[in-house]
């Protein structure tokens, strides 16, 4: 039995996804496994391939293994769509490099599918690798060796990769709880403690869309995190350049911002 460390209050879902590619926007997930972290420290593992209803790509196929052939018979996301969202009731999300891309891809995927099956709100999430940077700059597998004394085999089987992401964040807070470093103002403080919430803190403190396509500057304000209006406030560009707004809803963004770009805006209305 697979067992955990971590002091919860909620379950904590682990996973990871491998795809078509890597644009959030136009790419798919061919396979998906998720290990839940759960109270009593046991932890159950679902994994599942899925038809992308695309062809996958050879590059892609040759980093994880899976060819349109290993999913022509699997169901389409949307046919597991309401599972996986009850099996993830309830849960936050963790993962590895999953802030950037494994949440944003997840989401988007059930956004296609049904804009209310899979609420991220009320949820934290927690990056190994934001931890793992920060303390160790390395891949998953350096982390796994450095953390766990263990070898990686099968990297990019994404549940080879869920499980060493899960021993990994545990031996992360045995190995760094306690630890001080300095602020930039000199001050000490811990950041790696053994709370869901210290660690979502220091995993997503700046997320306000999973693309980051906006982020929170010093002062907390919501900016642009790209292109001509990069670093300037959100609300400040929609009032004087209204028209940028209707561009990024008509252009190859992903849902997820587009969604957040229009709750700034009607919050701007009130």
């Amino acid at each position: 039995m697979i067992t955990h460390t971590l002091k919860l209050k909620k379950p904590v879902a682990f996973f990871d996804l491998e795809t078509t590619g890597v644009n959030i926007s136009k790419d798919k997930i061919v396979e998906i496994s998720i290990a839940k972290a759960n109270i009593d420290g046991t932890v159950e593992v679902k994994t599942k391939r899925i038809n992308p209803g695309m062809p996958i790509p050879l590059e892609s196929s040759l980093i994880h293994g899976i060819y349109d052939e290993d999913v022509k018979d699997e169901p389409l996301f949307k046919q597991l769509a309401k599972s996986l969202s009850q099996f993830l009731e309830g849960c936050d999300l963790a993962g590895f490099n999953s802030n950037r891309f494994d949440i944003p891809m997840l989401v988007e995927e059930f956004l296609r599918v049904d804009n209310t099956l899979f609420d991220v709100k009320n949820r934290r999430f927690i990056d190994a690798q934001r931890i793992f940077h920060m303390m160790e700059p390395r891949t998953l597998v350096a982390a796994y060796k450095f953390y766990c004394n263990k070898s990686l085999e099968n990297a990019h089987s994404a549940e080879a990769d869920t499980l060493a992401t899960l021993e990994v964040v545990c031996a992360q807070v045995e190995k760094y709880e306690g630890v001080k470093l300095k602020n930039e103002k000199g001050e000490e403080y811990e950041p790696i403690q053994n709370d869901m919430d210290s660690l979502h803190k220091l995993s997503s403190s700046n997320l306000v869309d999973f693309a980051q396509r906006m982020t929170l500057n010093a002062k907390g304000e919501i900016v642009f995190n790209f292109g001509k209006f990069s670093g300037k406030k959100v609300e400040d560009v929609l009032k004087k350049e209204p028209q940028y707004y209707d561009w990024i809803l008509n252009n190859d963004f992903p849902l997820d911002t587009k969604r957040k770009l229009t709750e700034i805006k009607i919050q701007m209305m009130k």
